[in-house]
């Protein structure tokens, strides 16, 4: 029995995958609503990595390769896309348009200090809390 050459692989185009894949992810624990492309809500999500392309998700309701979704990720607002992987409860979106994911970890908060509560406001240079 003679043994065989292993098949190269021959690629021409780079792959599409890796692409997006290359874009920096950025890890975090973020709450969001998920909700189908007419708006009807699907249910919650834990977002645990974001990208200017995309976001993997651990999801309450199950979805399928292909579903278009709406998810709202704070301080950036509804963004629309198209599941790319499942993984159990895990998927992987990817964005119909690039957004800022920095933005997601600006503070939500636009009162007075004042309205905060004490263990939010910025500590004084004394390392005591400004009342």
């Amino acid at each position: 029995m003679a043994e065989s050459e292993p098949t190269p692989i021959l690629q021409d185009e780079p792959d599409a995958s890796a692409s997006r894949r290359a874009a920096k992810r950025d890890s975090l624990f973020l709450q969001t609503t998920i909700a189908d492309e007419t708006g009807k809500p699907l249910g919650k999500a834990r977002v645990r990595n974001l990208s200017e392309k995309g976001l993997m998700a651990d999801c309450e309701s199950a979805f399928r390769a292909g579903d278009r979704l709406r998810v709202e990720l704070r301080g950036v607002g509804e963004v629309s896309g198209r599941v790319s992987w499942v993984r159990d409860n895990r998927i992987g979106l990817v964005f119909d348009r690039p957004i800022d994911p920095q933005a997601a970890r600006k503070p939500v908060h636009v009162g007075p200090a004042d309205d905060l509560p004490p263990y939010l406001r910025q500590l004084s240079r004394a390392g005591k809390f400004n009342l």
